[in-house]
Protein backbone atom coordinates (compact mmCIF):
# COMPACT_ATOMS: atom_id res chain seq x y z
CA UNK A 1 0.00 0.00 0.00
CA UNK A 2 1.58 3.20 -1.13
CA UNK A 3 0.86 6.58 1.44
CA UNK A 4 0.79 10.07 -0.25
CA UNK A 5 1.95 13.23 2.14
CA UNK A 6 2.37 16.35 1.33
CA UNK A 7 4.51 18.75 3.76
CA UNK A 8 3.56 22.29 4.07
CA UNK A 9 6.41 23.62 1.50
CA UNK A 10 4.53 21.47 -1.01
CA UNK A 11 7.40 18.39 -0.68
CA UNK A 12 5.89 15.19 -1.65
CA UNK A 13 6.43 12.11 0.01
CA UNK A 14 5.39 8.51 -0.88
CA UNK A 15 5.87 5.81 1.37
CA UNK A 16 5.43 1.58 0.18
CA UNK A 17 5.79 -0.12 3.28
CA UNK A 18 7.11 -3.98 2.65
CA UNK A 19 7.42 -5.97 5.33
CA UNK A 20 8.52 -8.97 4.11
CA UNK A 21 12.23 -7.59 2.68
CA UNK A 22 15.11 -6.39 5.03
CA UNK A 23 15.95 -3.66 3.37
CA UNK A 24 15.33 0.22 2.60
CA UNK A 25 15.35 2.35 -0.68
CA UNK A 26 14.67 5.98 -0.38
CA UNK A 27 14.93 8.13 -3.06
CA UNK A 28 15.29 12.29 -3.68
CA UNK A 29 13.85 13.02 -6.90
CA UNK A 30 13.77 16.69 -8.64
CA UNK A 31 11.77 17.51 -11.73
CA UNK A 32 14.28 19.07 -13.30
CA UNK A 33 16.76 18.14 -16.14
CA UNK A 34 18.59 19.06 -19.18
CA UNK A 35 15.06 20.40 -20.45
CA UNK A 36 15.49 22.96 -18.01
CA UNK A 37 18.62 24.33 -18.97
CA UNK A 38 20.00 26.53 -21.86
CA UNK A 39 22.31 26.55 -24.48
CA UNK A 40 24.86 28.77 -21.52
CA UNK A 41 24.57 26.22 -18.56
CA UNK A 42 24.15 22.94 -20.72
CA UNK A 43 25.26 20.30 -18.57
CA UNK A 44 24.55 22.07 -15.29
CA UNK A 45 22.21 19.40 -13.65
CA UNK A 46 24.40 16.71 -14.83
CA UNK A 47 27.20 18.60 -13.24
CA UNK A 48 25.07 19.49 -9.59
CA UNK A 49 24.27 15.86 -9.19
CA UNK A 50 27.94 15.40 -9.02
CA UNK A 51 29.08 18.01 -6.83
CA UNK A 52 26.12 16.66 -4.25
CA UNK A 53 28.52 13.83 -3.82
CA UNK A 54 31.53 16.64 -3.16
CA UNK A 55 30.99 17.27 0.19
CA UNK A 56 29.10 18.84 2.54
CA UNK A 57 29.48 21.49 5.75
CA UNK A 58 30.18 18.62 8.18
CA UNK A 59 31.29 15.69 5.68
CA UNK A 60 34.03 15.51 2.93
CA UNK A 61 33.93 13.64 -0.54
CA UNK A 62 35.13 10.68 1.26
CA UNK A 63 33.15 10.41 4.58
CA UNK A 64 29.90 10.67 2.34
CA UNK A 65 30.81 7.27 0.38
CA UNK A 66 32.64 5.94 4.03
CA UNK A 67 28.86 6.80 5.77
CA UNK A 68 27.47 4.10 3.04
CA UNK A 69 30.01 1.73 2.93
CA UNK A 70 30.25 1.59 6.65
CA UNK A 71 26.76 0.67 7.24
CA UNK A 72 26.85 -2.22 3.86
CA UNK A 73 24.36 0.22 1.57
CA UNK A 74 24.51 1.74 -1.49
CA UNK A 75 24.08 4.94 -2.97
CA UNK A 76 24.14 6.77 -6.46
CA UNK A 77 22.68 9.21 -8.57
CA UNK A 78 21.51 9.90 -12.30
CA UNK A 79 20.46 12.66 -14.37
CA UNK A 80 17.87 12.19 -16.85
CA UNK A 81 16.40 15.19 -19.73
CA UNK A 82 12.85 15.99 -17.12
CA UNK A 83 14.58 14.61 -13.51
CA UNK A 84 16.92 13.96 -11.15
CA UNK A 85 17.49 11.47 -8.39
CA UNK A 86 20.32 11.02 -5.46
CA UNK A 87 18.62 7.59 -3.67
CA UNK A 88 20.41 5.06 -1.36
CA UNK A 89 19.27 1.48 -0.56
CA UNK A 90 20.26 0.59 3.57
CA UNK A 91 19.58 -2.18 5.73
CA UNK A 92 15.93 -1.16 7.34
CA UNK A 93 17.70 -0.88 10.43
CA UNK A 94 19.79 2.36 8.86
CA UNK A 95 17.08 3.79 7.42
CA UNK A 96 17.10 6.81 9.48
CA UNK A 97 21.40 7.60 8.62
CA UNK A 98 20.94 6.91 5.38
CA UNK A 99 18.14 9.49 4.96
CA UNK A 100 20.52 12.17 7.02
CA UNK A 101 22.91 11.98 4.80
CA UNK A 102 20.53 12.95 1.55
CA UNK A 103 19.14 15.52 3.29
CA UNK A 104 22.92 16.52 3.96
CA UNK A 105 24.12 16.55 0.58
CA UNK A 106 20.55 18.15 -0.52
CA UNK A 107 20.80 21.23 1.38
CA UNK A 108 24.28 21.64 3.01
CA UNK A 109 26.98 21.16 -0.30
CA UNK A 110 29.62 23.49 0.41
CA UNK A 111 30.37 23.52 -3.62
CA UNK A 112 34.13 23.87 -2.58
CA UNK A 113 36.26 25.15 -5.66
CA UNK A 114 39.05 22.85 -5.31
CA UNK A 115 36.21 20.27 -5.57
CA UNK A 116 34.53 21.82 -8.20
CA UNK A 117 38.09 21.75 -10.27
CA UNK A 118 38.62 18.01 -10.25
CA UNK A 119 35.29 17.25 -10.66
CA UNK A 120 35.33 19.05 -13.93
CA UNK A 121 38.52 17.33 -15.10
CA UNK A 122 35.93 13.90 -14.17
CA UNK A 123 32.97 15.02 -16.30
CA UNK A 124 35.58 15.90 -18.98
CA UNK A 125 36.57 12.56 -19.00
CA UNK A 126 32.92 11.05 -18.78
CA UNK A 127 32.15 13.59 -21.72
CA UNK A 128 35.25 11.54 -23.82
CA UNK A 129 34.46 8.11 -22.58
CA UNK A 130 30.74 8.49 -24.35
CA UNK A 131 32.54 10.41 -27.15
CA UNK A 132 34.42 6.41 -27.56
CA UNK A 133 30.89 4.91 -27.76
CA UNK A 134 29.10 5.72 -30.71
CA UNK A 135 26.54 3.54 -30.53
CA UNK A 136 26.12 5.79 -27.24
CA UNK A 137 26.59 9.29 -28.86
CA UNK A 138 24.23 8.70 -31.70
CA UNK A 139 21.43 8.96 -29.72
CA UNK A 140 22.23 12.31 -28.27
CA UNK A 141 22.47 13.18 -32.79
CA UNK A 142 19.10 11.48 -32.53
CA UNK A 143 17.94 14.06 -29.94
CA UNK A 144 19.09 17.01 -31.99
CA UNK A 145 17.82 15.90 -35.24
CA UNK A 146 14.49 15.34 -33.73
CA UNK A 147 14.49 18.68 -31.31
CA UNK A 148 16.87 20.95 -32.77
CA UNK A 149 17.38 23.74 -31.02
CA UNK A 150 14.84 22.91 -28.02
CA UNK A 151 16.64 21.54 -25.04
CA UNK A 152 15.12 18.16 -25.40
CA UNK A 153 17.79 18.05 -27.83
CA UNK A 154 20.91 18.90 -25.89
CA UNK A 155 23.10 16.31 -24.48
CA UNK A 156 22.71 15.61 -20.99
CA UNK A 157 26.37 15.52 -20.21
CA UNK A 158 26.66 19.32 -21.41
CA UNK A 159 29.67 20.58 -23.26
CA UNK A 160 33.63 20.79 -22.37
CA UNK A 161 32.93 24.50 -23.12
CA UNK A 162 29.63 24.42 -20.83
CA UNK A 163 31.03 22.97 -18.01
CA UNK A 164 34.01 25.04 -17.97
CA UNK A 165 31.89 28.42 -16.92
CA UNK A 166 30.49 26.78 -13.89
CA UNK A 167 31.38 27.92 -10.40
CA UNK A 168 30.00 27.22 -7.14
CA UNK A 169 27.29 30.65 -7.25
CA UNK A 170 25.95 28.66 -10.93
CA UNK A 171 25.06 25.63 -9.01
CA UNK A 172 23.69 27.68 -6.44
CA UNK A 173 21.35 29.64 -8.55
CA UNK A 174 20.32 26.81 -10.36
CA UNK A 175 19.07 24.62 -7.35
CA UNK A 176 17.70 28.39 -6.18
CA UNK A 177 15.73 28.32 -9.94
CA UNK A 178 14.91 24.68 -9.93
CA UNK A 179 14.78 22.76 -6.66
CA UNK A 180 11.91 23.95 -5.76
CA UNK A 181 9.54 22.09 -2.82
CA UNK A 182 6.88 21.99 -5.67
CA UNK A 183 9.33 19.82 -7.68
CA UNK A 184 10.44 17.97 -4.97
CA UNK A 185 9.35 13.90 -4.37
CA UNK A 186 10.81 11.68 -1.18
CA UNK A 187 10.27 7.76 -2.33
CA UNK A 188 10.84 5.63 0.46
CA UNK A 189 9.89 1.72 0.01
CA UNK A 190 11.01 -1.15 2.24
CA UNK A 191 10.92 -2.33 5.77
CA UNK A 192 9.93 1.01 6.84
CA UNK A 193 6.50 2.46 8.93
CA UNK A 194 4.68 4.92 8.32
CA UNK A 195 6.15 7.08 10.91
CA UNK A 196 9.25 7.22 8.57
CA UNK A 197 7.20 10.39 7.04
CA UNK A 198 7.25 12.46 9.96
CA UNK A 199 11.67 12.05 9.66
CA UNK A 200 11.14 12.97 6.31
CA UNK A 201 8.93 15.92 6.39
CA UNK A 202 11.65 16.84 9.62
CA UNK A 203 14.08 17.44 6.87
CA UNK A 204 12.43 18.22 3.65
CA UNK A 205 9.11 20.19 5.16
CA UNK A 206 9.77 23.46 5.64
CA UNK A 207 12.58 24.70 3.26
CA UNK A 208 11.72 27.64 0.49
CA UNK A 209 13.12 29.00 -2.62
CA UNK A 210 12.53 32.20 -4.07
CA UNK A 211 12.03 30.60 -7.67
CA UNK A 212 9.43 32.11 -10.57
CA UNK A 213 10.66 29.56 -13.10
CA UNK A 214 7.25 29.06 -15.49
CA UNK A 215 6.59 25.99 -17.45
CA UNK A 216 8.67 24.61 -20.17
CA UNK A 217 7.72 25.15 -24.19
CA UNK A 218 6.32 21.86 -26.02
CA UNK A 219 9.01 20.71 -28.60
CA UNK A 220 7.24 20.77 -32.36
CA UNK A 221 8.84 17.32 -34.19
CA UNK A 222 11.69 18.10 -36.61
CA UNK A 223 12.50 15.60 -38.93
CA UNK A 224 15.97 16.30 -39.70
CA UNK A 225 18.71 13.88 -41.42
CA UNK A 226 21.89 14.52 -39.11
CA UNK A 227 25.51 12.45 -39.73
CA UNK A 228 28.53 12.63 -38.20
CA UNK A 229 32.16 11.43 -39.12
CA UNK A 230 34.20 8.95 -36.91
CA UNK A 231 36.47 6.99 -37.16
CA UNK A 232 34.41 3.63 -36.43
CA UNK A 233 34.18 -0.10 -37.32
CA UNK A 234 30.55 0.27 -38.04
CA UNK A 235 27.80 2.99 -38.90
CA UNK A 236 25.31 3.26 -36.30
CA UNK A 237 21.53 4.54 -37.41
CA UNK A 238 18.84 5.29 -35.29
CA UNK A 239 15.21 6.48 -36.60
CA UNK A 240 13.30 8.65 -34.46
CA UNK A 241 9.21 8.59 -34.87
CA UNK A 242 6.77 11.07 -33.20
CA UNK A 243 5.75 8.97 -29.96
CA UNK A 244 3.23 9.36 -27.14
CA UNK A 245 3.86 11.78 -23.73
CA UNK A 246 4.17 10.56 -20.58
CA UNK A 247 0.09 9.22 -19.00
CA UNK A 248 -1.17 8.92 -23.10
CA UNK A 249 -4.30 7.09 -22.86
CA UNK A 250 -2.47 4.49 -25.57
CA UNK A 251 0.23 4.19 -23.74
CA UNK A 252 0.14 0.57 -23.06
CA UNK A 253 -0.60 -0.07 -26.33
CA UNK A 254 2.75 1.94 -27.49
CA UNK A 255 4.73 -0.39 -24.67
CA UNK A 256 3.02 -3.49 -26.70
CA UNK A 257 3.56 -2.17 -30.22
CA UNK A 258 7.61 -1.70 -28.84
CA UNK A 259 8.12 -5.24 -27.54
CA UNK A 260 6.69 -6.74 -30.76
CA UNK A 261 8.47 -4.43 -33.16
CA UNK A 262 11.54 -4.54 -31.20
CA UNK A 263 12.11 -4.79 -27.73
CA UNK A 264 12.91 -8.12 -27.52
CA UNK A 265 14.51 -11.79 -28.99
CA UNK A 266 11.57 -12.56 -30.58
CA UNK A 267 10.47 -9.26 -32.16
CA UNK A 268 10.20 -8.49 -35.54
CA UNK A 269 12.95 -6.04 -36.06
CA UNK A 270 15.70 -8.71 -34.15
CA UNK A 271 14.16 -11.56 -36.07
CA UNK A 272 14.32 -9.76 -39.69
CA UNK A 273 17.73 -7.87 -39.11
CA UNK A 274 19.66 -9.98 -37.34
CA UNK A 275 18.29 -13.36 -37.67
CA UNK A 276 17.27 -13.92 -41.26
CA UNK A 277 19.72 -11.40 -42.65
CA UNK A 278 22.59 -11.20 -40.52
CA UNK A 279 22.87 -7.65 -40.75
CA UNK A 280 23.62 -6.25 -37.78
CA UNK A 281 24.44 -7.83 -34.01
CA UNK A 282 22.70 -5.16 -32.24
CA UNK A 283 18.79 -4.17 -33.47
CA UNK A 284 15.85 -2.64 -30.82
CA UNK A 285 13.46 -0.30 -30.30
CA UNK A 286 12.69 1.78 -27.36
CA UNK A 287 10.32 4.78 -26.44
CA UNK A 288 10.98 7.59 -24.35
CA UNK A 289 7.76 9.39 -23.01
CA UNK A 290 8.51 13.12 -22.12
CA UNK A 291 6.01 15.53 -19.93
CA UNK A 292 4.32 16.80 -23.04
CA UNK A 293 5.58 14.64 -25.95
CA UNK A 294 7.59 11.25 -26.91
CA UNK A 295 9.71 9.50 -29.19
CA UNK A 296 9.92 5.87 -30.82
CA UNK A 297 14.23 5.37 -31.61
CA UNK A 298 14.84 2.25 -33.96
CA UNK A 299 18.92 1.47 -33.67
CA UNK A 300 20.75 -1.16 -35.51
CA UNK A 301 24.64 -0.67 -36.09
CA UNK A 302 26.35 -2.64 -39.22
CA UNK A 303 28.99 -2.11 -41.67
CA UNK A 304 29.16 0.73 -43.87
CA UNK A 305 28.73 -1.29 -46.77
CA UNK A 306 25.78 -2.73 -45.63
CA UNK A 307 23.81 0.37 -44.46
CA UNK A 308 21.32 0.67 -47.38
CA UNK A 309 19.88 -2.86 -46.64
CA UNK A 310 19.69 -2.45 -42.74
CA UNK A 311 17.53 0.89 -43.98
CA UNK A 312 15.46 -1.27 -46.34
CA UNK A 313 14.78 -4.17 -44.03
CA UNK A 314 13.68 -2.15 -41.27
CA UNK A 315 11.67 0.47 -43.73
CA UNK A 316 10.23 -3.37 -44.58
CA UNK A 317 9.85 -4.70 -41.37
CA UNK A 318 7.59 -1.40 -40.57
CA UNK A 319 5.58 -1.51 -43.71
CA UNK A 320 4.79 -5.08 -43.10
CA UNK A 321 3.41 -4.66 -39.66
CA UNK A 322 1.45 -1.71 -40.94
CA UNK A 323 -0.36 -3.58 -43.57
CA UNK A 324 -0.48 -6.88 -42.27
CA UNK A 325 -0.94 -6.39 -38.23
CA UNK A 326 0.02 -7.65 -35.28
CA UNK A 327 -0.72 -11.82 -34.74
CA UNK A 328 -2.61 -12.56 -31.92
CA UNK A 329 0.29 -14.84 -30.49
CA UNK A 330 2.27 -11.59 -30.47
CA UNK A 331 -0.41 -9.87 -28.47
CA UNK A 332 -0.46 -12.69 -26.38
CA UNK A 333 3.29 -12.93 -25.69
CA UNK A 334 3.41 -9.59 -25.47
CA UNK A 335 1.22 -8.85 -22.56
CA UNK A 336 2.76 -11.45 -20.90
CA UNK A 337 6.50 -10.04 -21.45
CA UNK A 338 4.72 -6.93 -19.76
CA UNK A 339 3.42 -8.52 -16.65
CA UNK A 340 6.18 -10.65 -16.20
CA UNK A 341 8.53 -7.27 -15.98
CA UNK A 342 6.62 -6.05 -13.74
CA UNK A 343 6.24 -9.11 -10.90
CA UNK A 344 9.62 -9.53 -11.00
CA UNK A 345 10.16 -5.42 -10.68
CA UNK A 346 8.15 -6.03 -7.30
CA UNK A 347 11.03 -7.97 -5.57
CA UNK A 348 13.30 -5.10 -5.45
CA UNK A 349 13.12 -2.07 -3.44
CA UNK A 350 15.04 0.21 -5.79
CA UNK A 351 12.20 -0.43 -8.61
CA UNK A 352 9.66 -0.10 -6.12
CA UNK A 353 10.89 3.22 -5.05
CA UNK A 354 11.96 4.22 -8.29
CA UNK A 355 8.58 3.54 -9.68
CA UNK A 356 6.70 4.94 -6.82
CA UNK A 357 9.05 8.84 -7.74
CA UNK A 358 8.99 8.83 -10.73
CA UNK A 359 4.97 8.44 -10.85
CA UNK A 360 4.32 10.81 -8.58
CA UNK A 361 6.75 13.60 -10.32
CA UNK A 362 5.51 12.79 -13.86
CA UNK A 363 1.55 11.80 -13.26
CA UNK A 364 0.73 12.70 -9.58
CA UNK A 365 -0.96 9.34 -9.66
CA UNK A 366 0.03 5.27 -8.97
CA UNK A 367 -2.02 2.37 -10.40
CA UNK A 368 -2.38 -0.29 -8.23
CA UNK A 369 -0.88 -3.64 -9.84
CA UNK A 370 -4.47 -4.69 -10.22
CA UNK A 371 -5.33 -1.38 -12.14
CA UNK A 372 -2.02 -1.63 -14.10
CA UNK A 373 -2.77 -5.83 -15.20
CA UNK A 374 -6.72 -4.59 -16.48
CA UNK A 375 -5.06 -1.73 -18.56
CA UNK A 376 -2.31 -4.43 -20.15
CA UNK A 377 -4.95 -6.84 -20.86
CA UNK A 378 -7.32 -4.38 -22.45
CA UNK A 379 -4.70 -3.63 -25.11
CA UNK A 380 -6.45 -4.84 -28.86
CA UNK A 381 -4.76 -6.01 -31.91
CA UNK A 382 -6.81 -3.07 -33.14
CA UNK A 383 -5.46 -0.44 -30.60
CA UNK A 384 -2.18 -1.61 -31.38
CA UNK A 385 -2.64 -2.00 -35.26
CA UNK A 386 -4.27 2.00 -35.58
CA UNK A 387 -1.28 3.34 -33.24
CA UNK A 388 1.30 1.68 -35.68
CA UNK A 389 -0.15 3.04 -38.70
CA UNK A 390 -0.34 6.42 -36.83
CA UNK A 391 3.04 6.90 -35.73
CA UNK A 392 5.26 5.03 -38.62
CA UNK A 393 4.70 7.83 -41.10
CA UNK A 394 7.11 9.34 -43.79
CA UNK A 395 8.06 11.87 -41.15
CA UNK A 396 10.47 10.76 -38.98
CA UNK A 397 14.25 11.92 -37.86
CA UNK A 398 17.65 10.40 -38.57
CA UNK A 399 20.90 9.79 -36.78
CA UNK A 400 24.10 8.31 -38.36
CA UNK A 401 27.95 8.51 -37.55
CA UNK A 402 29.65 6.40 -39.88
CA UNK A 403 33.58 6.08 -41.25
CA UNK A 404 32.88 8.60 -44.09
CA UNK A 405 29.90 10.91 -41.92
CA UNK A 406 27.62 11.01 -45.19
CA UNK A 407 23.94 9.84 -45.75
CA UNK A 408 23.63 7.05 -48.09
CA UNK A 409 20.56 8.11 -50.89
CA UNK A 410 17.73 6.01 -49.01
CA UNK A 411 18.48 7.86 -46.25
CA UNK A 412 18.27 11.65 -47.00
Amino acid sequence: MIKKYTCQNGVRIVLENIPTVRSVAIGVWIGTGSRNENLQNNGVSHFLEHMFFKGTKTRSAREIAESFDSIGGQVNAFTSKEYTCYYAKVLDDHAGYALDVLADMFFHSTFDEEELKKEKNVVYEEIKMYEDTPDDIVHDVLSRATYGDHPLGYPILGTEETLATFNGDTLRQYMNDYYTPDKVVISVAGNVSEEFIKDVDKLFGSYETSSTKGEVEKPGFMDQKLARKKDTEQAHLCIGFNGLEVGHDNIYSLIVLNNILGGSMSSRLFQDVREQKGLAYSVFSYHSSYEDNGLLTIYGGTGSSQLNLLFETIQDTLATLKAEGITAKELANSKEQMKGSLMLSLESTNSRMSRNGKNELMLGRHRTLDSIIEKVNEVSEESVNTLANQLFTDTYSVALISPDGQLPEKLK
